[in-house]
């Protein structure tokens, strides 16, 4: 048994072991586990991916005369300024307003823009209005912003860090726009959005290794488990090497954003949808046992996700059954005997990079690890008062 502790003391002294996700998996084909433990500290995941569930608090700092802004618009994307006076919350997801009564009108660019504008140096202009008290007087401001001359930026992120997804296709016969990308007419593709083994969190499957507090590389700068995402589901079916067969567990996550770099924070926007966050994040995990280890030597092959039916408008749609990783990794699958194309909108090259980039902060002596504060809600604490989960 290793603590953190003694692996943080090799990290400053620069003679910690560590290794990608992917070398570790390669270390354990060649030598097994026990071998691997024993030249092993720190394994290091990353991924990038669409994070539509992310977005950034700002404090612009107050005016002269001060003001208490109820309605804020940075370059015409509305952002939330429910807070104190100048505090915003500005939506990855969140649109430019459109005069469109039928609400059919989608623009191409929203938060995730304006926030990677802002990551990369760039003015964004700001339009707000005030609530006119005695101690704010001031009823409107139009100027413009930049990282400098700002007070905080930093990212909150809701919902990061799918435990696994699903992989959407189209029985219908229209195209559809989805969250994943266009989906062609009868079962014309399949899209997927999770880099399968090498995802961070399918490589700790019971959440044994994080929690709430562990440092993490977020958007290219250190960041923090916060709290269990938002639709945070354990309780997902689960293979026998505890992987479970569609999404579960998910993060909330933080990290200051005028540390960040633009190649790791990018908006996006897929047609006719909207638009969302390109997001790097990698974990490192201790190597505390070979428990761990073990978790991290899964392969694609013995990780499935639900290949789901978009054409049925349901919360619940049905299932053209399971594929593995290393199916989906080959481009095609075959659906009720019908061979279907298949892609991916998470960057296996990049998601690669954030892995050797975190590795070589640590390897550096730049990036220590961090005890949890507390433990993630996981499949094993959901007990009932019968002893059932």
């Amino acid at each position: 048994m290793r603590t953190i502790n003694e692996i943080n003391e090799k990290i400053l002294q620069k003679k910690a072991k560590v290794c990608t996700i992917e070398e570790l998996k390669a270390k354990v084909k060649k030598i097994g586990i026990k071998k691997t433990y024993e030249k092993v500290d720190v394994i290091c995941t990353g991924t990038f991916e669409p994070m539509e569930s992310s977005g950034a608090i700002l404090n612009l700092g107050h005016t002269d005369p001060p003001m208490k802004i109820r309605h804020c618009w940075l370059d015409g994307v509305p952002a939330y300024a429910g807070f104190g006076a100048v505090d915003l919350y500005l939506g990855a997801t969140a649109l430019p307003d459109v005069n469109d009564a039928e609400n059919t009108v989608i623009p191409e660019k929203g938060g995730a823009h304006v926030i990677e504008s802002l990551i990369a140096g760039n003015s964004v202009s700001v339009k707000a209005i005030g609530q006119v008290t005695d101690c704010y007087p001031r009823a409107s401001f139009d100027a413009t912003i930049n990282i400098n001359s700002i007070n905080q930026f930093y990212l909150y992120n809701p919902r990061n860090l799918y435990q696994n997804f699903i992989v959407g296709v189209n029985g219908g016969d229209r195209i559809l726009y989805t969250y994943l990308g266009p989906l062609l007419p009868r079962l014309g593709n399949a899209v997927y959005s999770n880099i399968g083994a090498l995802s961070p969190l399918l490589n700790d499957p019971y959440l044994e290794a994080i929690g709430i507090g562990t440092k993490i590389f977020l958007g290219g700068a250190e960041g923090m488990i916060t709290w269990e995402g938002t639709q945070h589901f354990p309780l997902q079916k689960r293979s026998p090497n505890g992987t479970p067969i569609g999404p579960a567990s998910t993060l909330a996550l933080v990290g200051d954003a005028k540390k960040m770099d633009r190649k790791w924070v990018r908006g996006c926007y897929f047609k006719n949808y909207g638009a969302s966050l390109m997001l790097g994040v990698g974990i490192p995990f201790p190597v505390l046992n070979e428990k761990i280890i073990e978790n991290c030597a899964v392969e694609d092959k013995d990780i499935y996700a639900p290949v789901m039916d978009f054409s049925i408008p349901r919360r619940v749609r049905p299932s053209f059954g399971l594929v593995n990783y290393a199916q989906l990794k080959q481009g095609k699958i075959k659906i009720e005997g019908q061979i279907v194309k298949v892609a991916s909108v998470a960057s296996l090259y990049l998601s690669r990079q954030v892995a050797e980039t975190l590795k070589q902060w640590i390897l550096d002596g730049k990036f220590t690890l961090a005890e949890a504060v507390s433990p993630l809600p996981s499949s094993t604490s959901f007990i009932s008062q019968d002893g059932v989960s």
